[in-house]
């Protein structure tokens, strides 16, 4: 949805809908977070492990919408020989390693993006880092600590 930034006394602001903050569980009086790239509800207090793994799998999810499959596993596969060559291993890795090598999109997506135990713990050692622009990941990080 669009909104209009409109003037509002002597600075500029935007109306949102009313069912869009009922939607939020927004009163009047309450607060909103406002990011560089958005502006949205304060977010329930979940635990700091919850927190995380939903960051993870936003990070995955901006991956997944700017980078082909193909990409990503280069990307990936790339990362993991690097960390294999210098020593840096962990048994996630070679977990991601053959989801990467079965050629199958679905599985592979599957992992980056479930909510499951599975893909939550292959999250803590992705294989895709270097794929989004620093300034996205930062982005991302600042929503996530709003």
């Amino acid at each position: 949805m669009k909104v209009v930034v409109r003037r509002v006394g002597n600075s500029l602001g935007v109306i949102i809908p009313k069912a869009t903050l009922e939607r939020w569980g927004v009163k009047e009086g309450d607060s909103l977070n406002l990011s560089e790239r958005s502006i949205h509800p304060p977010r329930a207090r979940a635990g700091s492990q919850e927190l995380l793994n939903e960051l993870k799998r936003r990070l995955a999810l901006a991956i997944t919408a700017r980078c082909t499959a193909h990409e990503i596993r280069a990307q990936s596969l790339a990362n993991l020989q690097r960390w294999q060559d210098s020593g840096s291993w962990v048994s996630a890795y070679e977990e991601w390693r053959q989801l990467l090598l079965t050629g199958d999109d679905g599985v592979l997506f599957a992992a980056m993006l479930g909510r499951d135990e599975r893909s939550n713990r292959l999250r803590q050692s992705p294989p895709y880092v270097g794929l989004l622009p620093r300034d996205e990941v930062r982005a991302l990080n600042e929503e996530a600590s709003a």
